[in-house]
This record gives C-alpha cells, structure tokens and sequence, in this order.
C-alpha cells in the first residue's frame, strides 16, 4: 500500500536489496513494478548507497531501503539520492520499530514507511498485522483508501482498493504493547551487549552499529565460514538457532527472471548468506543464558 500510495506500478522500478525477507520484493511486484536490486554494505547489511547511483533509470520511481535486523540503513545519503533524482524512500521499518538514525526514529526519515506488527517483531500482535505511516497529507489519504476498497464513503468507491484493515484485537494488544516497546528495546540492547562481551575472542563478526545509529537488535546475528557446522553443534546442546536469510532473493526461484541486478552480481549479498546465523534474542533472555550459549560456541571452536 505505500508503494501503491506513491503512484507506483507497471513500467516503473523500485531500487531495493536482495539481503531482505522476500516480503519486502514481492510488494515491489504487487504494484506491478520491477525490483532492481544492489547490494549491501558489509558491516550493516543493509542497502549500501554507493550502489544506488549506477541503477538509476528514467523508469526507477523509488528507493526502499530495509532497515535489517533493527538496524538503520544509511538514510542521509539514501536520501539525497532519491531528492537528487526526485524518487520517493519507502522504509521497509518490519524489523526496526523504535531504532533511531541521527536522532530520528526510522519510520520518519523517508516519506512514508510500513511496519510489520507480526508477532515475532519488536512490537508483535497475537496475529498478522501491520501499519503505514507518513507525514504527507496526500499519501496518508490515498491510503486510507487503498486499505478499504477506496472508499471515500462507504460503498463509494473512489479509487480500486482492498481488505487490509487492522481488527480490533491486534489493535488493543498493540496499544497496550506499545508503551513497553522503549524498555523492551533497551533490554535487547543489554543482551547484545552481553553477547559481545562474552564472544568477542571467539574471531566471530559480531553485529556493528553505525555510527549515530541505535539499533534494537530484532535480531542478533553473528558470521563464521563455519556457519553450518556450528549451527548442527548448537542445536546438538540446546541451543536453536536460525539463517535470516540463507537464500537472497535474486537466487529464489520464484524471482530470478522477475528481478534486475546491478552488474548481474551481488557479491557481498552472496557471501553474507553462507556465513550468517542469528542467535536467541529477546527482551527477556536472561544474562546466565547467553553465558551458557556462549560457552557453547567457544567450546566448538575449541574442538574445530
């Protein structure tokens, strides 16, 4: 629906990342348009703006950068970018809710974003669920539209829309939840801190935060070329864990002749995937947990 609120479809292009839950390209192809997808920056992962330039085509309409693992991809540029060239930014805000880039919460630093209210998030509902926010007056209205059939007035279809309305209990838990998400944060930030200190000899990279960036760490995601290996060990002790994302998008079946490439290759994407593994993360994991996860981790790299 943000998309669609920015006139977007057939024939236009929409500058993205491959590095990305496929939700985030199949939106693109719902409008109608073409994902072009570039690559990401190595320490963030997300959308790395030197990459941007070059894609660029009379037919690119927008930038969606995908703010990963509750980290804020590199807005300043993204956006001076996009005012250059007159194209809207889109945030892909499904994993970031509450993380701050230069002071600003993301959500705010494009001109319209889409939240994810799905359970797993950092403000999750019981059920599926989302939201769309914008500070332009015209966006906003069309959609409002657009999530109700484009009725101006009931049974008065003014432009063609859907079924996309929040029910009453997501939006009751949700309000309620809402008030915890600041402290939630500052507890998964506590944790990331935790797993540093007590993995920072094991020569894993660790998550980096960029700089006047505060991420809340949706996610906890390490790398090791001995990704597969250790993820089998962990799950041998009891510790489950998870691949956010093994398989890019533009290698996915389902998109690999639907989607362009910048210069037909995304190597940093590529690599990222065969090394990538997210660790237990949550507001409320307890200190002597990452402790024994991470005794876990040191031990196998002791027997490796």
């Amino acid at each position: 629906m943000a998309l669609k609120a920015c006139g977007i479809g057939h024939g236009d292009e929409v500058i993205t990342v491959s590095f990305t839950a496929v939700a985030t390209v199949a939106a693109v192809e719902l409008c109608g348009a073409t994902p072009v997808l570039v690559d990401i920056n190595s320490d963030t992962y997300t959308l790395d703006p030197d990459q941007i330039a070059s894609v660029i085509s009379p037919r690119t309409k927008a930038i969606l950068p995908v703010h990963l693992y509750g980290h804020p991809a590199d807005m300043d540029q993204i956006v001076s970018l996009a005012d250059e060239h007159n194209l809207f930014v889109v945030e892909d805000c499904a994993q970031s809710h509450g993380a701050l880039y230069q002071g600003k919460k993301t959500g705010s630093l494009g001109d319209i974003a889409a939240f994810s209210f799905y359970p797993t998030k950092n403000l999750g509902a019981i059920g599926d669920g989302g939201m769309v926010v914008t500070d332009d007056a015209a966006l906003e209205k069309r959609v409002r539209l657009l999530r109700q059939y484009g009725w101006e007035h009931r049974n008065d279809s003014c432009i063609p829309g859907m079924n996309s309305r929040l029910d009453e209990l997501q939006a009751a838990i949700l309000r309620v939840k809402l008030n915890h998400l600041d402290a939630e944060n500052i507890r998964r930030r506590n944790a990331a801190h935790e797993y540093r200190k007590n993995l920072q000899s094991t020569g894993l990279t660790l998550p980096n935060e960029g700089k006047n960036t505060i991420d809340v760490y949706h996610q906890y995601v390490i790398r090791t070329l001995k990704r597969d290996l250790l993820k089998l060990y962990l799950a041998e002790h009891g510790v489950d864990t998870l691949i956010h994302y093994p398989v890019p998008v533009h290698l996915q079946l389902a998109y690999r002749d639907s989607v362009q490439l910048e210069n037909r290759q995304l190597p940093m994407t590529e690599s990222i995937c065969k090394e990538i593994l997210s660790l237990p993360m949550h507001p409320y994991i307890e200190k002597q947990d990452i402790r024994l996860i991470a005794d876990r981790i040191k031990d196998f790299f002791e027997m490796v």
